[in-house]
């Protein structure tokens, strides 16, 4: 959507705009629809608007129209305009957030659609607890300091990748303390402040916090209910030479669409000719509800294309996120230069977390398939109740994953979720995914990992919410946290 100066182009901005002819009047339509492409991220902010003259003939529109639509633009706050420099995408006040997003909250008995994470049934957890007693008690004799992780866990997780179709061998795993370890990891590597990062726009929050306090720049190509357009983000590695990527290919977090094979050959093409490291976060790959699995991401490089391409997985999306258990594969060189960092900070994971994650990663063609029935009773049921409550409303099904990407309509998520509170629902925007604040005020991110009586009853809170109106809540500035 944007080139690396930062300019929309007027041919791809009318592709995305109504035909003008028969509208009256023509330029209310017009902003109308660019405030919204603004709002739902498919036009990053801070990027300049074409030359009016250009539009007008990209449209087969007159000057006075167009000019007429920046005037609006300009007047509601979603541009405006230096001198000499042209007119630039922008956000009314009211829309930007304030103060810390994402900080750790108190439990409470509030309903949780906030962290897209799956529990552990009890019985799974103690029949593993039970079956690694023996393996524990032989590694109480050792030190229990693994920098690399537990050498057994990385060959499984070695083999894994292996049996999904990409030969690895366990010097080129790391073990880390969830995927977001591994992220930090290598951004604290191999980037520097005010070092471009490529990323999607919406995505991972808890990522996006992390480059923002790594004091990188971020820029961001659209992913909207269709995917990517591998043309911008082919432009992006082009003309950006951005230092790394971070992309969530697989059942992407959180609009759940999965990159189509033959696209991936060219996101890794385009990142291997800028010499740019990428990052494939696959930590939601295994949560395939309506398609094959997909296999790694990696495995669609050309020969020689893996030389900067790092894979990060977690066990936090599908078995439990509480044993904080995450890896990333690598070239063995630059997992042993990550394993160095992590000792300054991390002298190595929990033996026995570690030794609980691979019984759990062997016994994964056994517990699988029911987790996977599982989140398809609840997508159904959180489905149904959405239908039946929010018939206004509108999502696309995602074919695996674990949440639905909402379009509410109108920019209202963010009061939503801070009056859904005070009924006993947890629940965030479409901003807190944002790589801008104050866009996807219209979405809400909703996962369907609660049983699906939690989820009815979560919904149609949701909905009293609503009828009691979204004035101020009465708990005052609450704290915000996503997973």
């Amino acid at each position: 959507m944007v080139d690396a100066n930062r300019t929309l182009g007027s041919r791809r901005l009318a592709a995305m705009l109504p035909d003008p002819a028969g509208m009256r009047p023509a330029y209310r339509h017009l902003a109308h629809a660019i405030s919204g492409l603004i709002l739902d991220g498919r036009i990053a902010l801070h990027v300049r608007l074409p030359a009016e003259r250009d539009l007008a003939v990209a449209l087969a529109t007159s000057r006075t129209t167009v000019t007429a639509v920046y005037d609006l633009l300009r007047e509601s706050g979603y541009a405006h305009s230096r001198q000499g420099a042209g007119t630039w995408t922008a956000l009314p006040d009211g829309h930007a957030p304030s103060g810390v997003r994402r900080l750790l909250a108190a439990e409470d008995t509030a309903i949780d659609l906030a962290r897209a994470a799956p529990g552990l049934p009890g019985q799974e957890l103690t029949d593993t607890v039970a079956r690694i007693a023996p393996r524990l008690a032989e590694h109480a004799h050792t030190p229990g300091y693994h920098a690399y992780g537990l050498p057994e866990l990385r060959a499984a997780i070695a083999e894994r990748f292996t049996r999904r179709g990409l030969a690895t061998v366990p010097e080129q795993i790391l073990v880390t303390s969830g995927a977001q370890h591994a992220l930090t990891l290598v951004l604290g590597l191999l980037c520097g402040p005010g070092d471009r990062v490529l990323t999607e726009n919406p995505s991972y929050p808890n990522a996006l916090e992390a480059m923002r306090r790594a004091r990188l720049r971020t820029l961001s190509v659209p992913v909207t209910e269709a995917g990517w357009d591998i043309g911008i983000v082919e432009s992006a590695f082009r003309q950006a030479v951005p230092q790394l990527a971070y992309l969530i290919p697989d059942f992407h977090n959180p609009t759940g669409c999965l990159m189509p094979e033959e696209e991936r050959g060219r996101v890794l093409g385009a990142a291997q000719r800028s010499g740019c490291w990428l990052i494939a976060d696959e930590t939601l790959a295994e949560l395939a509800l309506d398609v094959p699995a997909p296999p790694p991401f990696a495995s669609h490089a050309a020969p020689g294309g893996a030389a900067q391409l790092i894979t990060v997985g977690s066990m936090s999306k599908t078995h439990w996120a509480g044993l904080r258990i995450g890896w990333l594969r690598a070239p063995a060189r630059l997992v042993t230069e990550l394993a160095g960092q992590r000792v300054a900070t991390d002298m190595g994971g929990s033996v026995l977390d570690q030794l609980v994650a691979l019984d759990l990663l062997d016994r994964t063609g056994e517990l699988l398939p029911d987790r996977l029935d599982r989140l398809r009773a609840q997508r159904a049921a959180l489905g149904a109740a959405l239908t039946e409550h929010f018939p206004e409303w509108r999502w696309s099904l995602p074919p695996g994953g674990l949440s639905l990407w909402v379009d509410l309509g109108a920019p209202v998520a963010s009061a939503l979720a801070e009056r859904a509170i005070d009924h006993g629902v947890r629940i965030e925007s479409g901003s807190c995914f944002a790589t801008d604040p104050g866009v996807f005020e219209q979405r809400l991110r909703i996962p369907y990992t609660a049983p699906p009586d939690t989820l009815r009853e979560a919904v149609r809170r949701m909905a009293v919410t609503l009828a009691d109106g979204l004035g101020p809540s009465s708990g005052g500035a609450r704290p915000h946290w996503v997973a």
